[in-house]
């Protein structure tokens, strides 16, 4: 089984950056594609952005595109989502997850999840 750490959230200023790391322990990356889901109380876990197995292709939601930019390090088993021009309404709680399967968008589709790291935007 493998074991997903988020760290790097914390509570910043609107127009701040910050970056999330998310490391992996008990396996390699492997073939897995490796995503970012937020999730504010009260609301479904939503898709942020995910990179695939090999890191050459990457996809961003529409309300973060530009904004954010997700990379991976599989010797070090870590992927990392750099966000910029950050707003309130990305204060959530980020979870990276690793997805086996054939579709990325859905958060159904993912095999592992971390435990979230908080992210807060002060505006």
């Amino acid at each position: 089984q493998v074991q997903l750490v988020e760290s790097g959230g914390g509570l910043v200023q609107a127009g701040c950056s910050l970056r999330l790391s998310c490391a992996a322990s008990g396996r390699t990356f492997g073939t897995y594609a490796l995503g970012w889901f937020r999730q504010a109380p009260g609301k479904e876990r939503e898709f942020v952005a995910v990179i695939t197995w090999n890191g050459r292709t990457t996809y961003y939601s529409e309300s973060v595109k530009g904004r954010f930019t997700i990379s991976r390090d599989n010797d070090k088993n870590t992927v990392y989502l750099q966000m910029d021009s950050l707003k309130a309404e990305d204060t959530a709680v980020y979870y990276c997850g690793l997805n086996g399967g054939y579709d990325y968008f859905p958060a159904d589709e993912y095999d592992y999840w971390g435990q979230g790291t908080q992210v807060t935007v002060s505006s």
